[in-house]
């Protein structure tokens, strides 16, 4: 009886671990690449909110493709 809301869930807390490793991720590559190529707050703003901007439409999509 509870198992639909209990997978969806589940689902959307993979989403979020995803999103944290992701970001994580993102964080680490642009501290690199801000001292390798120094343009110190450049990447560091760029890549975590490209991540962002990615996830949330990758969950945008995921929630229209549910209403149809």
């Amino acid at each position: 009886m509870n198992q639909p809301s209990q997978n969806s869930w589940l689902k959307y807390l993979g989403l979020t671990a995803q999103l944290l490793v992701l970001i994580g991720l993102a964080v680490y590559a642009a501290i690199w690449l801000d001292k390798k190529l120094h343009v110190s707050p450049l990447f560091i703003i760029v890549l975590p909110l490209l991540v962002l901007g990615v996830t949330f439409y990758k969950l945008y999509k995921e929630t229209i493709r549910k209403k149809q």
